[in-house]
């Protein structure tokens, strides 16, 4: 018998006999993430909202996040102050995952916990928005960040995962996607993030 023949075979016998490869477990778990944002429709307009409002208002946006979710904050930072999808002019977003001199002066000086705080609190205004991304919800860097937010009276977004950690219910609002594996949760959090940066430029003044 052909190998293909062979390869074909024992593929499908795997489908048949319940078990799934990494890859088809990846997906199916994945559906399941992306599914559950679903519950999130009502909180994500109200920060789209917040959003829009702060950037027409003449104001900027802020992002940060932990671990793998510091490239997720230059990232959706990216999508404002370059474009996501539309020809429009800029609007003032910054990483403040971005600057390695200064987190490790802070890490010197102070404490790991306050290299977003203390960029809140030296670059944040009230009319801007503070967008906080963390899978685990207990990433101290970060509550510390809203924590500074809500103390200048800068309003905030937590996006969350898990059951939204000891950050739940710091923010203005939080957008929590629940699951117990990071990996399916960042890539929840990719999908949310991309709906909100669709929903806020669709209103955008393009000039």
């Amino acid at each position: 018998m052909p190998l293909k023949v062979i390869s074909a075979f024992l593929s499908t016998a795997n489908i048949y006999d319940g078990r799934m490869s990494h890859l088809q477990k990846a997906i199916e778990d994945s559906i399941t993430a992306l599914r559950s944002l679903s519950a999130l429709e009502e909180p994500l307009e109200r920060a789209a909202q917040l959003l829009l409002r702060s950037f027409i208002g003449g104001h900027k946006l802020l992002v940060c996040g932990n671990g793998g979710s510091a490239s997720d904050a230059t990232h959706l930072a990216t999508e404002f102050l370059c474009r996501f999808r539309e020809e429009r002019r800029p609007y003032p977003a910054i990483s403040l995952t971005a600057n390695g001199e200064f987190m490790t002066a802070v890490n010197n000086d102070y404490h790991a916990d306050e290299i977003f705080a203390r960029q809140v609190w030296g670059l944040a205004e009230k009319g801007d928005v503070l967008i906080a991304i963390t899978t685990s919800g207990k990433s101290k860097n970060i509550l510390r960040a809203l924590e500074e937010a809500k103390r200048k009276g800068v309003e905030s977004i937590a996006i969350l995962g898990r059951d939204g950690g000891f950050t739940k219910g710091i923010a203005t609002i939080d957008l929590i996607v629940p699951g117990t594996v990071t990996a399916r949760i960042q890539e929840a959090q990719k999908v949310l993030f991309h709906a909100l940066c669709e929903m806020v430029e669709e209103k955008l003044p393009k000039q």
